[in-house]
């Protein structure tokens, strides 16, 4: 019989390790947010297609930075608004679902986005990142970042792709980048049919980014809520 070599043997171990590691990390961190009394977004309204970009490398930290979750948490009143906006979505535009890419955030993996930035000022890194000091709405299961999609998951062209630090991903310059070139009146409609269903039910928008929005306020979140650690 041959013999596999150890240093073989030594690479299986720790793959199988590391696997154990995401599988354990990813079942308590959903642990978590159910014990917490976060519901998962797909229960709320199946259509909504859901792919958590922190659990792939395709985001700023090219990492991942969730494990093996999969789901998207909210908590219920938030969810319930998420699945209002779906439904309207689908009324004006019967062909087109919501795409979630980030909802309910731990504290845990609020640090890591914080720290991966260490050469941006702290006053421009909260345009993009929230401080871990103050807690991220995300991480109180408030808040969810997410674009429109075809029924195939393919989504609509907004301009920039998910996670674009700079202006042309600002909601609030968006008239003067038409105006310049810089983005097109199809990716500016593509946004405001976004940004139309989620404020009809109910969320708000922030000023850099297109794709986040807000059930409720950071004071009335941290009010209300109790962080997911």
């Amino acid at each position: 019989m041959r013999q596999i070599p150890f240093r073989t043997l030594i690479a299986c171990f720790y793959l199988l390790v590391h696997s154990f590691a995401r599988s354990l990390f990813g079942q308590s961190l959903e642990a978590s947010m159910v014990k917490q009394g976060l519901v998962d977004v797909q229960q709320a309204d199946p259509s909504i297609l859901v792919n958590l970009k922190y659990t792939t490398t395709d985001n700023f930290v090219h990492k991942d930075v969730y494990g093996d979750l999969t789901k998207a948490y909210l908590q219920p009143m938030a969810a319930l608004k998420l699945a209002a906006a779906s439904r309207y979505l689908q009324a004006k535009h019967p062909d087109l679902r919501l795409l979630v890419y980030d909802a309910a955030r731990p504290r845990t993996a609020q640090v890591k986005l914080w720290n991966a930035l260490p050469d941006m000022p702290e006053r421009q890194r909260r345009q993009y990142v929230a401080d871990p000091r103050e807690g991220s709405i995300h991480s109180y299961g408030c808040a969810v970042d997410l674009t429109v999609a075809a029924k195939d998951g393919t989504p609509l062209d907004m301009g920039t792709p998910f996670d674009y630090f700079g202006e042309l991903a600002y909601p609030s310059r968006e008239a003067k980048l038409l105006q310049t070139g810089k983005l097109t009146q199809t990716q500016l409609t593509n946004r405001q049919i976004l940004r139309t269903a989620m404020l009809r039910a109910g969320f708000t928008r922030i000023e850099y980014e297109w794709w986040h929005f807000n059930a409720l306020s950071r004071s009335r979140a941290k009010a209300t809520y109790r962080i997911v650690e």
